[in-house]
């Protein structure tokens, strides 16, 4: 049930979707892989949305080198755990939410278990092999994939339904060379919070997804472009997946 201090607090989203759409947020659990530069914007606009339950998982600590574009952490927090960093942040701008903040490296041998009852899966990551992982683990569970992706003043983002849309793989078949790689603050501000829009919208059944369409952000130009990006028959990730009857809005 929604309290009445969320009633106040919701007030202004409630009258979008009403006491069904917050309770459907409320009962969500959402996986976060990153808390840095994507994973900032999208942990504070979805903690503030009233999604129930946060889990977030990063191994770094907090680097002046991060606060450019890692808005979740401060100056007073370099050197902390940035789990610890972005539990006390998100639990103090939402103290109706439930955080739960994993210092830990995803790796294959604890990916499953990380994301084990989770609705969605928000990839804010900066490596492809983790990536992967996620991609994998999201097939075989069945459970969406929100990747975004960020470069300088560029930035991407697509919705992935396991058995529906093309998988990471699909889109991106070989990871790119390892780079540390320049970056302004509000690419990730952007991409980020279309990430979390996305999470909203499939939670909410509403609105059309990033399914089948890879959002592509020109920063320099101020554009937004989209391309239709198709399932890979030979991937070799999801190829093994039969079409199934979910359109991406049913959860």
């Amino acid at each position: 049930m929604i309290s009445a201090r969320e009633r106040e607090r919701y007030k202004r989203q409630m009258m979008l979707f009403g006491d069904e759409g917050q309770e459907r947020l409320k009962k969500a659990h959402i996986f976060i892989a990153g808390a840095g530069g994507l994973g900032s914007p999208v942990s504070l606009y979805l903690a503030v949305a009233g999604i129930g339950t946060i889990t977030i998982v990063d191994m770094d600590i907090v680097d002046q080198t991060n606060l450019n574009r890692q808005i979740l952490h401060t100056d007073h927090d370099i050197g902390r755990k940035k789990t610890a960093s972005a539990e006390e942040k998100l639990q103090e701008i939402n103290p109706d939410i439930t955080v739960h903040a994993i210092d830990v490296k995803i790796d294959e041998t604890n990916t499953s278990a990380l994301v084990a009852g989770a609705d969605g899966i928000v990839d804010a990551l900066d490596n492809y092999p983790t990536r992967y992982l996620l991609n994998e683990v999201a097939l075989a569970e069945n459970i969406p994939l929100f990747h975004g992706g960020i470069r300088g003043f560029y930035g991407q983002a697509t919705t992935i339904i396991p058995g529906v849309t093309p998988c990471l793989k699909c889109i991106f078949p070989k990871a790119p060379p390892h780079e540390v790689f320049p970056v302004v603050g509000v690419t990730p501000g952007i991409i980020g919070s279309i990430q979390a829009n996305e999470v909203i919208k499939y939670l909410l059944r509403s609105g059309d997804l990033l399914t089948g369409r890879l959002f592509i952000w020109d920063g320099i130009q101020a554009r937004a472009e989209e391309c239709s990006i198709e399932r890979n028959p030979d991937c070799t990730s999801c190829r093994r997946l039969t079409d199934r009857t979910t359109t991406g809005k049913e959860k």
